[in-house]
Formats: C-alpha cells, sequence, structure tokens
C-alpha cells in the first residue's frame, strides 16, 4: 500500500536498566534519560535522528528536574527542540499520541519521548548513609501539562486514604463482590494471575526481577512480603524502586526512507485513544467498571480495524491487580492467555510515571521479531482516573493513524456521584480494605452508598472489627456511620 510521507511510525526503541550500588557510578535519572535516547539513536542505525528532533516530551518523575527534556535535548544535539513536561496525572499514551498527530499533520518531522527513574540509587543512598544528589535546573519547560483536578479527595484523605494501594484495594473488593467470589478464592486467583507475570518477566531481558514466583509467595504476608491494603501484599504492587530509563524515537515515513532507516526497524502507531475524564475513585457509580476503558479500549480497537480476539501481543497495565482485572472486563480480554510482555510493574520494574515507555519498547522489539503481528498496550494514570490505549504492529493502518479522546462519552455515561461527610446515619458498603502500618492492621475503610444516592467514606480501627474485614466479606453490608466511623 502507498504511505502519506507524513505517517508516524516509532523508528528507535531505547531502554536502560542500572543496579549499580556504588553510588559513584551511579547514573541520575535525567543521564539515564539520556541514555535511554542514545540507544534509541542507535537502535534504528541513524543516530543523527536524534539532533532532528522537533519536540522532546518527558512525564514527570519522583526527581525534582523543572526541565529534564531541555538537558535531554542539549545532550543530543537538539538543544531548540520544544520541551515537554508532562506532570503525573497526564496519560503516557497522550504524549505517544501527540507526537504522533503532530508528525502526522506535518507540524513536525521527528518527536521523542523520554522518561525514567533513580530510586533504587535513592533507596542506596539511604541505605548507605550518602547523598544522591540531582542536576539543578531552573528553567521552565516550553510545554507544561497538568492533569484538571487532583486525583483524591479531603473527604478519602482524611479517612486515612493517600497512597494508591489503599484506593486499589477497594476497587479490588468491589470486584470479587461482583464477581462472587470468597475471599480465599479470589486471593488465590489473583495470585496465581501474578505467578504468570512473574513466569514473563523471567524471558523479558529489561525485567528488574527475571527469578520467578510462586502464588503462594504473592499471595501471602511474610517479612519480605509485608501486607499493604488487604488483600495486597507488596508483591501486588508496582515495584517502583527501579532505576529504569525508555526512550521512543519517532519520525514521518519520508524521513525514515530520507535516512534509509531499515524497513524491519518500522513499527507503526495504528491507533491511540484516550479517556481523561477525572472521577475520584470514591465517586464512581461503580468501583468494579470503568466506562473509560470500555470506551477508550473498544475504540482503540475498531480504529485498527480488530477486535480483541485479533490482539497477538498484549500488555494490561498492572500497578495493581484491580487495573489488571478491570480494563480486561470493560474492553472483554480473557485473562486465560498471557496479558503482558514485560512481566507486569511488580516483576518487569514499575518506574514511577514512565512504565507504558518501557511496556510500548518491548511490545515494539517483540513486534520486530513478528512482522505482521498487532501488539495491543493499555496505559493507567491516577487510581485508574485516566484511561489510554495503543495498537501497534509493523504494518500501517490501511486508513491511517487513528487517534479519538473519548473524555465527553466518558463524562456523559457515568457522572460522579456527590461525596459528603456523614453526622450518622447507615449505608451500603461498596468498597472496604484494612490499611496496614507496619506489620500490624491500622485502619478498616469502607466507601459507602447512602440512601439518598450520596457516597460518604469511614473508617474503624477496632481490631476484632478489622480482622473479620479480612475474613468475611463486607462489600454489600449495611455500615452503621457516626463522625467518620462505621459499625456493623
Amino acid at each position: 500500500m502507498s504511505l502519506s510521507p507524513t505517517t508516524p511510525v516509532l523508528v528507535g526503541i531505547g531502554v536502560i536498566n542500572q543496579r549499580e550500588t556504588d553510588l559513584s557510578k551511579a547514573d541520575e535519572a535525567v543521564e539515564l534519560m539520556i541514555r535511554a535516547a542514545r540507544a534509541a539513536g542507535d537502535d534504528c542505525g541513524a543516530p543523527e535522528l536524534l539532533q532532528a528532533a522537533q519536540r522532546i516530551s518527558v512525564p514527570k518523575g519522583v526527581w525534582s528536574y523543572q526541565n529534564p527534556a531541555k538537558a535531554i535535548g542539549e545532550a543530543l544535539g537538539a538543544p531548540e527542540a520544544t520541551t515537554v513536561l508532562a506532570e503525573i496525572g497526564i496519560l503516557q499514551q497522550s504524549l505517544f499520541a501527540d507526537a504522533c498527530r503532530r508528525i502526522d499533520s506535518g507540524e513536525i518531522e521527528v518527536a521523542l519521548v523520554a522518561g525514567g527513574e533513580a530510586k533504587f540509587r535513592a533507596l542506596q543512598a539511604t541505605i548507605q548513609g550518602l547523598e544522591a544528589p540531582e542536576s539543578a535546573q531552573s528553567a521552565a519547560p516550553d510545554v507544561h501539562l497538568e492533569p484538571e483536578q487532583e486525583i483524591w479527595s479531603e473527604v478519602e484523605s482524611e479517612a486515612g486514604l493517600g497512597m494508591p494501594v489503599g484506593f486499589y484495594a477497594l476497587m479490588e473488593s468491589a470486584l470479587r463482590q461482583a464477581q462472587g467470589e470468597s475471599l480465599d478464592a479470589h486471593r488465590d486467583r489473583v495470585a496465581a494471575l501474578y505467578e504468570g507475570m512473574a513466569e514473563v518477566a523471567k524471558a523479558n531481558p529489561h525485567a528488574w526481577n527475571r527469578d520467578g514466583m510462586k502464588a503462594e509467595q504473592i499471595r501471602n504476608a511474610s517479612p519480605k512480603n509485608k501486607m499493604l491494603a488487604f488483600p495486597y501484599t507488596k508483591y501486588h504492587n508496582s515495584q517502583w524502586n527501579v532505576d529504569q530509563a525508555g526512550a521512543l524515537l519517532f519520525c514521518s515515513v519520508a524521513k525514515a526512507e530520507a535516512l534509509g532507516i531499515p524497513r524491519d526497524k518500522w513499527v507503526f502507531p495504528q491507533a491511540s485513544t484516550e479517556s481523561n475524564f477525572m472521577v475520584n475513585t470514591s465517586q464512581r457509580v461503580d468501583l468494579a467498571g470503568c466506562p473509560g476503558a470500555r470506551l477508550a479500549g473498544k475504540k482503540a480497537l475498531e480504529l485498527a480495524e480488530m477486535t480483541v480476539d485479533d490482539i497477538d501481543l498484549l500488555e494490561l497495565y498492572s500497578c495493581f491487580p484491580s487495573a489488571v482485572q478491570i480494563y480486561a472486563r470493560e474492553i472483554g480480554i480473557s485473562l486465560d492467555q498471557q496479558i503482558t510482555v514485560t512481566g507486569g510493574m511488580t516483576f518487569g520494574g514499575g518506574p514511577l510515571n514512565n512504565y507504558v515507555l518501557q511496556s510500548t519498547a518491548r511490545m515494539a522489539e517483540l513486534l520486530r521479531e513478528q512482522p505482521g503481528k498487532r501488539g495491543y498496550v493499555t496505559s493507567v494514570s491516577g487510581m485508574l482516573t485516566k484511561q489510554g490505549f495503543g495498537v501497534w504492529s509493523t504494518e500501517p493502518n490501511p486508513n491511517g493513524f487513528g487517534f479519538a479522546d473519548l473524555t465527553d462519552e466518558a463524562r456523559a455515561e457515568a457522572p460522579p456521584l456527590e461525596l459528603v461527610k456523614v453526622d450518622s446515619g447507615e449505608g451500603k458498603i461498596v468498597g472496604c480494605t484494612v490499611l496496614f502500618q507496619g506489620d500490624n492492621p491500622w485502619r478498616a475503610v469502607v466507601v459507602v452508598t447512602l440512601p439518598n444516592g450520596k457516597r460518604t467514606i469511614a473508617y474503624n480501627e477496632n481490631p476484632e472489627l478489622m480482622a473479620a474485614a479480612m475474613a468475611e466479606e463486607f462489600v454489600g453490608r449495611t455500615a452503621q456511620l457516626k463522625d467518620g466511623v462505621f459499625s456493623l
């Protein structure tokens, strides 16, 4: 088929892992990003393409850099490139789509998306009682992307929620109850799901943990696998104490041809979709559902003229098990198959706001090995707050690169419920977890639907009640409420 000269194509991928305990030799995060970008240039066989980058985008990490894209551009010989910093709360898939749409429209020819973390380096500094300094930056980026609102509310925070694990554990409980599973059966199934992901990581040369892990090790709390928010242990969580970076180098077909980049390096973005409608977890009509995922996930398949049965390689975003399962449930994807190409964020590694660069790079590697196959990569921002999807192949979309934003459709389908504080009353529990501090249960937290249809959150620190919440199903039961505390 004849290709438009402005058709966007991914030509270079770079992935960097660093596991250096000698801090004098360990690169900081921005240096890891630069190394990943250079690796992407080398990968495509035309490193000079990096100097032609007109737009460099970086998703924000836990680091303090103000404009890491500028440092990357200067290091690569592209100091005039437009620099973009996307705060946490902006989908990484959105950065890919932005690059591809600008190339497709003819606005630019070359774009780089790079990101990385050096949390392992910082952890080693803490263990050794040393410093892990970062390069100082004062200049602002040319473009600063920020989410429209915070990803959790004051009412949620007052109940003890803050870390993502608590929010995702609430979704997990709603999912368990919706599927009619017992607590033990559900925990067994989820642990087995993650054992399969650990097995995939063994074959991924870029995975952080390639040792494999059995289901019982994942399921049950132990000194090395603390319970964090029932039923989630550490091994259900994204592993963010990693030094990992990734870079994706995009250009137009015309540019790729002009530089003689081999055709077997080309991976086409066939479709990219997203939903950016932000709803706090406790305000969602269904804690076990995600309309944005269903709408955007199916739209990506539609734009690529395929169904779930046509997906050859799959990457379900895996910050926590509920994210994996809810996406699969909404889109109609069976979990009885390989659901990751990396091993997931627990075993492949979960650099905070950079994982989709890692998963997309790995997907591109595998697609190059299997010409004509199609890969489906999913993305999450926040507490399943925003949803993104990408379809990739070594073959172009016959209809050209497809993009759709389903934000308005998601907003119309599931407007948020009002979240209120309650002095006294009762309501139906729709989500429940027990938060831990150290080795000990700290607080049982429930999301409650009130008789008037509004929502509230309550907690209880009674040891017997917390033990019961981890032994029997609380979701679906009636809670008595008084001054932010619940009882049964």
